[in-house]
């Protein structure tokens, strides 16, 4: 079966829009986070959102590939979440939703049909996709919990706390407000993420 042909062709045009899709509200998250003075949040955020590009670019990548010498358009039908609303915690809690349906639904059906079409390095590519979209999900899961429960720069217990300005460092069970060495504020401490190691 030729690429063009299948069902898999479409599925990667859907793959591709939704990840363009989830780059963008991933973004105004970032966008959110910065506007609060939350830095070293909105850098997390920033590495999810250079991931979803370059999810983008590799089903873009294999849509290219296709036996078509050109490709001027693809014909799609699909549902696109646009739950997401300006409330950063809130967000992030959606954008776990999101990333779930990602890893568990969606994907491991785009997988199973490129398989079942025989175009093995697709699937492989899906399989690979999942597993990183499940730890978007712990992590977007962890930081809408820290949001909520005020515990992003407070913990039970001391831990480390460095600046994501300078460098400097101190243990206590909460950030400093105001970085003792170069003065930035509390956002810019980098955040406690329980990476399940």
């Amino acid at each position: 079966m030729k690429l063009k042909d299948s069902k898999t062709y479409s599925n990667l045009a859907r793959s591709y829009a939704g990840e363009c899709q989830a780059r963008t509200r991933y973004e105004f998250m970032e966008y959110g986070a910065r506007m609060q003075g939350l830095t070293a949040l909105a850098e997390l955020i920033d590495k999810v959102v250079y991931n979803e590009f370059n999810h983008a670019r590799m089903f873009y990548t294999f849509i290219q590939q296709s036996e078509e010498k050109r490709v001027d358009n693809i014909e799609i039908s699909a549902g696109f979440p646009f739950k997401e609303k300006w409330d950063l915690t809130e967000s992030l809690r959606l954008a776990a939703e999101d990333e779930e349906a990602e890893a568990e639904k969606i994907y491991p059906e785009f997988a199973a049909t490129a398989r079942e079409e025989g175009f093995p390095e697709i699937a492989r590519l899906y399989e690979d996709i999942i597993g990183v979209e499940r730890c978007h999900k712990k992590l977007f899961s962890e930081l809408h919990e820290q949001m909520k429960n005020g515990t992003m720069y407070k913990k039970k217990q001391k831990v480390k706390w460095k600046c994501g300005g300078c460098g400097y460092e101190a243990e206590s069970k909460e950030a400093w407000q105001e970085c003792p060495l170069c003065k930035a504020k509390q956002g810019v401490v980098l955040l406690k993420i329980d990476d399940g190691a």
